[in-house]
């Protein structure tokens, strides 16, 4: 039988702000469990699915690669915490992994056992079995994992809908049976007090929004809970942590643009929480426990004034934990360098940043005396991205980080510290005839229509044709200063191997060049944000490597936004648009405080309900309320229906709106995932059906099939 596109009726809805009416024919789509909208989502999967069943065969052959090419039973290089080596478990043939134990040989054992695919372990214990915790559910997401100090409890959360409500659990590792100790819809984090009697942990209002710390006395009711923490005004986010020292408890505090931290010695957990600086509107500021020269201190990137000019970009300073306004900077503001963050440790900081749209790290040293000299890691490629990972020790003479680019699989490192050796711990392993020597990364420059110069990060096999038009995937994110750095992708090479050049547009809005180059690309000046994403297109077309038949835009989320935004700019540059999760009504859900995370959003958007200007703005570059009737591009748009961050009805309003006003014969499809949330489908095989899915669309719409 053949199914014809899903037609939703209309039901004109009027929205009236700041004078202006705009006729919404698509709202009722909203009304999540109405039969009719049940009904509606799943006759357009019902298309999607007869539109592409004839990518069946291309979508097997890449969940085979895919599979083929990754060790399915593979273990993580065990990190070091009390007298236990954590590490996590695959296993062939099982959707998720599991967190395992061994004990620590000797109080200076600090060299990771060699684990071995096959091999037995010594005293090797199953911390949690995600499998055994997912059996039943069609969506499964672990949230919190945090074992007490001295290694005898677990406390963990999970989300089997997909809704990011969480309920938190706690397990005895000594005889692993579950306590009585169980509290449901909390957010995702735990933390332990320092002798195991009290476990943190925070809950959400109605909006989403982390708003509230509380305190279980392990044994206890949860209705017995003490509430230590909460932030009414909705403009911020809480979160709850500790030192890497583990000297105290944090509670941080943050909208888009104003940070304040308070700690509590841990030794006193049901003490009262001071605040280190009072919030200011516009600084941010963040803050990590160190010992310099024998002195409680905190080390503080901030960007506040400093001898007369903002610190956009962050200073580092240091300050008595007794005073902590009484601040020294350690590292002044630059221009070309944006400070991310400092981890202490007993003898040394890492301090991490980001310098010419690349991650660095570098090791400064503590003495007697206070701060050695700084040593940068360097590294020999183009592009690459470094970071700490699995360092929970504070006196550890190793400190572990994670490397890996666009043509490099992830590698783990533990650098020595007196004497400043790496040492490989793993690297990933990828099956099957992979030969990194086969393909190529480097960095090239699109000019924005302001000439502003846009970095563009290019992969691809390095026998593709250095000239003439080639398929091209190019990818775009550009919100909230987050950067889409190199990794290494198993999947991707499903894509390279057929031809595919992959290019990522670190377009304004990101964070890639800086704090500058995320305020230009947010607010009032976010469309610098898609047509940076443009010049990019034009870039590669005017270059004669990419055309309309060849070139498709990627994109989700936040950057679903700049899909959806680009297909009404420039729908002539490209042969399809891929939109996951989009985020493509974005003034009907900013005029909306109800909705979750929209009054933490006015930061980021600005606030169309008080700002004429504002309102405007957004809805002259909405794409729901933008759709014209000229001719797009073919479009996938993939959601979720238990999505709380992009509710699915902003995609399916949007396929909705498209199909009844374009031209042309160009096919929009809308695939809703029915048990899933922001992050998709869970499981890592359903994850790579989903990416197979996803990948021959790709391939057949770029021409490389």
């Amino acid at each position: 039988m053949t199914v014809t596109p899903p037609i939703a009726k209309t039901v004109p809805l009027e929205r009236t702000h700041h004078g202006d009416t705009f006729v919404d024919n698509y709202e009722w789509l909203r009304a999540k469990e109405d039969p009719e909208v049940i009904a509606y989502l799943e006759a357009e999967n019902a298309y999607t699915d007869q539109q592409t069943a004839d990518l069946e065969p291309l979508r097997t052959k890449i969940f085979d690669e895919i599979k083929s090419r990754t060790q399915e039973t593979d273990l993580s290089v065990p990190t070091r915490r009390g007298s236990w080596w954590y590490y996590g478990r695959t296993t062939e043939g099982k959707s998720y992994g599991m967190q395992c134990r061994c004990p620590v040989d000797s109080p200076d054992d600090w060299t990771p056992p060699d684990l071995a695919v096959g091999a037995d372990v010594p005293g090797e214990e199953i911390v949690l079995d995600a499998n055994v915790e997912a059996e039943g559910h069609d969506f499964f997401s672990l949230g919190a994992f945090s074992v007490s100090d001295d290694g005898h409890l677990l406390a963990y959360s999970v989300d089997t809908a997909g809704d990011e409500r969480y309920t938190l659990r706690v397990k005895d590792l000594r005889t692993y049976e579950m306590l009585s100790d169980e509290i449901p819809n909390t957010a995702p984090g735990a933390t332990w007090s320092t002798d195991q009697q009290y476990l943190f942990y925070q809950t959400v209002d109605e909006a989403w929004r982390p708003d509230k710390v509380w305190r279980h006395k392990l044994g206890t009711s949860a209705s017995e809970d003490v509430k230590v923490f909460e932030e009414p005004d909705e403009a911020y986010w809480v979160g709850f942590g500790g030192t890497r020292s583990d000297k105290y408890l944090m509670i941080w505090v943050g909208s888009k643009v104003t940070t304040e931290g308070w700690y509590l010695e841990a030794d006193d957990p049901t003490g009262e929480f001071k605040v280190i600086l009072p919030r200011r509107e516009g600084v941010e500021y963040s803050a990590e426990h160190a010992v310099v020269g024998g002195e409680d201190r905190f080390v503080i990137l901030h960007n506040d004034v400093v001898d007369g000019i903002k610190a956009e970009n962050f200073v580092l300073a240091d300050a008595p934990v007794s005073d902590p306004t009484d601040m020294t900077v350690l590292i002044p503001h630059r221009d070309t360098v944006r400070l991310e963050e400092v981890d202490a440790f007993a003898d040394h900081l890492v301090v991490s940043y980001r310098r010419e749209a690349l991650t660095r790290i570098a090791l400064w040293p503590l003495g007697p005396d206070g701060y050695g000299e700084v040593t940068e890691l360097e590294f020999d490629e183009e592009l690459f991205s470094v970071g700490l990972g699995g360092n929970p020790e504070w006196t550890a003479p190793l400190l572990r980080f994670g490397y890996t680019s666009f043509i490099t699989p992830s590698q783990v490192y533990d650098y020595d510290l007196a004497t400043g050796e790496r040492i490989l711990r793993k690297s990933q392993p990828v099956l099957g005839d992979f030969d990194p020597s086969k393909y190529e990364q480097r960095r090239e420059w699109a000019t924005a229509e302001d000439g502003t110069k846009i970095p563009l990060s290019v992969v691809s096999r390095k026998d593709v044709p250095a000239t003439g038009v080639v398929p091209t995937l190019l990818y775009g994110y550009g919100s909230y200063e987050a950067s889409m750095d190199p990794s290494f992708s198993v999947a991707r090479l499903s894509l390279l191997d057929r031809g595919i050049v992959f290019v990522i547009a670190h377009v304004r809005g990101g964070g890639e060049m800086g704090r500058q180059w995320y305020e230009n690309g947010k607010m009032t000046t976010k469309k610098n944000t898609f047509t940076d994403f443009v010049a990019a297109a034009e870039y590669l077309t005017e270059a004669g490597r990419a055309d309309n038949e060849h070139l498709v835009a990627d994109g989700g989320s936040a950057g679903g936004l700049l899909m959806g935004a680009v297909a009404n700019l420039a729908p002539e540059l490209f042969s399809g648009i891929l939109a996951n999760v989009p985020f493509v009504d974005p003034l009907t859900s900013i005029l909306d405080p109800s909705l979750p995370l929209t009054v933490i959003e006015w930061d980021e958007w600005g606030n169309p309900l008080e700002s004429k200007e504002i309102y405007d703005y957004m809805k002259s570059y909405s794409p729901y309320e933008n759709i014209e009737a000229k001719d797009y591009p073919a479009i996938l748009a993939i959601t979720s229906i238990n999505d709380t961050r992009v509710l699915y009805v902003e995609p399916a309003k949007w396929v909705a709106a498209l199909r009844s006003t374009k031209t042309g014969d160009s096919e929009v499809l809308l695939k809703t995932e029915m048990s899933a949330g922001h992050g998709g489908v869970s499981g890592r095989y359903e994850k790579w059906r989903e990416v197979a899915f996803e990948y021959a669309w790709i391939i057949a719409r770029t021409g490389a099939a």
